[in-house]
């Protein structure tokens, strides 16, 4: 069951950004997708919200890494990096951040190709 209007809406609000097409027409399709052994390549909306409100508004980060309002995180990689759309960026390209250097780094350019190269394994992090 997808999300619905209102909890998409309730994520930007909160967030205080549109959500890139592509992922709000996916979580108004299955918020979320479930993959193997309990990793979610798309989170569902309501842990987009939650997540993304915490690192925007940690007080120990500004001082650890860069600042997170640019990225929209929407994945994990179940090692604590993360994936995350750079939305300054047109259209909205896919990168990873690596919670250990802070480095953020393209991946691929869209969401349909992250999914496609993350199920099949050609992202590897």
């Amino acid at each position: 069951m997808g999300a619905g209007g209102a909890a998409i809406r309730a994520c930007e609000a909160a967030l205080g950004q549109t959500l890139p097409r592509d992922l709000a027409e996916l979580l108004r399709e299955s918020d979320g997708v479930k993959g193997e052994y309990g990793l979610e390549p798309v989170w569902p909306v309501e842990r987009i919200r939650t997540d993304n409100v915490e690192f925007r508004t940690d007080a120990t980060f500004p001082k650890l890494y860069m600042p997170f309002e640019p990225l929209l995180f929407f994945a994990d990689a179940g090692n604590g990096d993360q994936f995350a759309f750079v939305m300054r960026d047109r259209p909205a390209d896919v990168f990873v951040w690596d919670h250990e250097t802070d480095s953020r780094t393209m991946v691929d350019p869209s969401l349909a190709t992250y999914l496609e190269w993350w199920l099949d394994g050609r992202i590897e992090i």
